[in-house]
């Protein structure tokens, strides 16, 4: 029965991985018999100033997008777990972003964030405000895109935070708020601990998500300007299908493979013990 699913992972999956740490001891262009190099490709990347600068952006990025996603994920879902009139067009409203397409995104930002012509400029200029290159400055590039991507996953995140907000028991409210404790108080010292097994899915999953930016990169800046938004998975796209170096390009990949694959233990680790220590208050 199972059979089927186990084909298509190891064609499409387990297969491709493979194939990648093989060729990542090659130097391989993709048109010619590759020749072995052994570690070359990997000590390569010890003395890589650009590769070094797009681990430090991508962890930048990370260390930003994960946290403010999160947070603001809490806090949208726990404005949407409300019974009011409408709340199922909120709700509809919070998660569009998240189905809509990167491309369609990418367009939509690279308008509204037009240093000229964009609407979030032309609105602090008549507020008497700074205006600011957004995608075309090399310092601000960056904290664009991962306003951008933030506003894409507080969605998927305020969805996962509403569901389990939901499966909150409501006695457990009740009595505190019989006990004296304000419905904030009550959202932030019971429900709060009861998410850490939530938060600790939710945390691991968007780092992930964070080490492996491509798309948002690739449709608003394509790495610029100046490389100021080349982050690992971008450097890697351009390796392999700009400069052709498929081996070199391979290698990135299977270090960004390991870091993944050691993020997930991590995973399992925080929610098992985010399970034994958040299911009480």
């Amino acid at each position: 029965m199972v059979t089927p699913s186990v084909v298509l992972i190891g064609v499409f999956g387990l297969l491709p991985v493979a194939w990648a740490v093989w060729l990542s001891f090659q130097h391989n262009d993709l048109l010619t018999p590759g020749q072995w190099a052994g570690f070359d490709n990997y000590r390569q990347l010890v003395h890589d100033p650009v590769f070094r600068d797009s681990v430090r952006r991508t962890v930048v990025y990370t260390v930003l997008f994960v946290p403010i996603t999160l947070v603001l994920s809490l806090l949208a879902a726990a404005a949407l777990n409300r019974r009011v009139r409408g709340i199922s067009i909120y709700r509809l409203a919070v998660f569009v972003p998240v189905v809509t397409s990167t491309v369609a995104t990418g367009v939509i930002f690279t308008w509204l964030l037009d240093p000229d012509y964009g609407i979030v400029n032309s609105l602090l200029a008549k507020a008497g405000l700074p205006t600011f290159g957004f995608f075309s400055s090399p310092d601000s590039a960056l904290y664009s895109i991962v306003i951008m991507t933030v506003w894409g996953w507080v969605g998927f995140g305020a969805l996962i935070y509403l569901a389990a907000l939901q499966g909150i028991p409501q006695d457990l409210i009740e009595a505190a708020q019989m006990d004296g404790c304000s419905r904030r108080g009550a959202f932030w010292r019971i429900e709060v601990p009861l998410l850490r097994p939530v938060s600790a899915f939710l945390l691991v999953w968007l780092t992930i998500n964070a080490l492996q930016l491509f798309d948002e990169v690739y449709v608003t800046t394509k790495g610029g300007p100046l490389h100021a938004t080349t982050v690992v998975v971008y450097y890697l796209y351009q390796q392999a299908f700009q400069y052709f170096h498929a081996g070199y390009a391979a290698a990135i990949a299977v270090v960004l493979f390991v870091v993944i694959a050691v993020i997930t233990l991590v995973q399992l680790r925080l929610t098992r013990d985010a399970s034994e220590a958040g299911g009480a208050p």
